[in-house]
């Protein structure tokens, strides 16, 4: 079964989504998305099941998600969402939204924050360890800046299950590779972190191509191995630099190299089995 991974429905009435503004970087983006938006694509690439992720820091959003997740007729088989994982009554939220058995993980917007060692915190820390307990993954929004903290956190919850989103979001803009390469394969080689094949479109830019994503594709898969990268869209932010479509073919492409297992492990088989789909 292929499963996208990763994907986000927004409704800008909300009000909650304060990164998503009307600027010219983001103006193709900023309206509403709806699963009805998607199915189409998703039909289109052979996709029959998703994970839906938070794009906004509240605990109504996560609720929201969980309501268009029941809604979904079978499509959306799991949510991320989010908890300040620092509040008081953090521990409280999370026992009460894991109940829902369609709450798979739990996203911190760690890349937004002005503290880069914030999940280090002793009071995230105690969030943490009630996650095995629970049945939570935790999501990894991070950039490479963040990847050393990262890096800690796992060596302290051997038994949390972690996926890294969007590869880390490494600089391939500017062609960056340090330190992001060695972070990355310390955290491959030292934990049991998964790591998302998704976003690295919207990081080459409008103007990317296999060539310039293809190392970094290249180094993650040499680093966690085709058994703990899973694929997904990133859809709609996907669209400020291509087609759902065009990504499809590009994730197809940068794998053509693996096996037909291999393939078919990355683009659905371990999201499935990391999620508990």
């Amino acid at each position: 079964m292929r499963v996208d991974a990763h994907h986000h429905v927004w409704h800008l009435d909300r009000g909650d989504y304060g990164w998503l503004e009307p600027t010219h970087e983001l103006s193709k983006i900023y309206r509403d998305f709806a699963l009805d938006d998607l199915r189409p694509l998703l039909d289109e690439a052979g996709i029959e099941a998703t994970v839906l992720v938070q794009a906004a820091p509240t605990l109504p959003e996560t609720r929201y998600l969980l309501e268009v997740a029941r809604a979904s007729r079978g499509l959306v088989r799991g949510v991320v969402g989010w908890v300040d994982l620092a509040a008081t009554d953090a521990i409280t939220l999370l026992s009460e939204l894991a109940a829902d058995s369609l709450l798979k993980s739990v996203r911190p917007m760690l890349q937004d924050l002005n503290d880069s060692q914030w999940i280090l915190r002793p009071e995230v820390q105690a969030s943490l360890f009630t996650f095995p307990g629970l049945g939570l993954r935790f999501d990894a929004l991070v950039k490479p800046r963040e990847l050393g903290a990262l890096r800690a956190m796992l060596q302290r919850h051997p038994d949390l299950p972690v996926v890294i989103d969007h590869c880390a979001k490494p600089g391939i803009r500017s062609r960056a590779w340090q330190p992001w390469a060695d972070e990355m394969a310390a955290i491959a080689a030292e934990t049991t972190a998964c790591c998302k094949l998704s976003g690295l479109v919207t990081e080459a830019g409008s103007d990317w191509s296999i060539e310039a994503l293809q190392p970094y594709v290249e180094h993650v898969l040499d680093c966690f191995g085709p058994d703990r990268v899973m694929w997904g869209s990133d859809w709609p932010v996907v669209t400020l630099a291509a087609t759902y479509k065009d990504w499809d073919s590009a994730s197809r492409a940068l794998l053509a190299g693996l096996s037909r297992d291999e393939q078919n492990a990355i683009l659905g088989g371990n999201a499935q089995r990391f999620y508990a789909l």
